[in-house]
């Protein structure tokens, strides 16, 4: 990772009711949020007003998503190939629980693994 790109790239926050998290949301944050369904995944995103150059994310609504404490899944920066980043997981004594995979040919990919304390933490790049 370049030391002028973000360690952070995108968030998100599991909900079981995706209307009601959103109607929350706008209103404490005084925001309004678009709405997208992908891969079977309701979504409600964060405005932000250039997603190449800031951090985003969203609610998420799905079967992998589940509201708790441990809920909130923090993408960290995989570019220029998150294979490159998940091939060292194990090694450093996580596991992979989701190997790269393609979220569009727009947006990237993404993956999943768990750290050294439990910690399921996502990654995403654009290749």
């Amino acid at each position: 990772m370049k030391s002028t790109e973000n360690a952070l790239n995108w968030f998100e926050i599991a909900t079981t009711d995706i209307s009601r998290a959103k109607k929350f949301y706008e209103r404490v944050f005084d925001i309004s949020m678009n709405d997208q369904e992908m891969g079977g995944v309701k979504m409600a995103f964060f405005p932000t007003q250039n997603m190449s150059a800031n951090v985003g994310g969203g609610l998420v609504q799905g079967d992998m998503y589940k509201p708790s404490k441990d809920g909130t899944v923090v993408y960290l920066n995989g570019n220029p190939d998150l294979n490159l980043v998940l091939s060292k997981v194990e090694a450093a004594g996580g596991k992979v629980l989701m190997p790269k995979t393609l979220i569009t040919d727009d947006i990237g990919y993404m993956a999943f693994f768990l750290d050294t304390e439990g910690n399921k933490v996502a990654l995403h790049s654009g290749k």
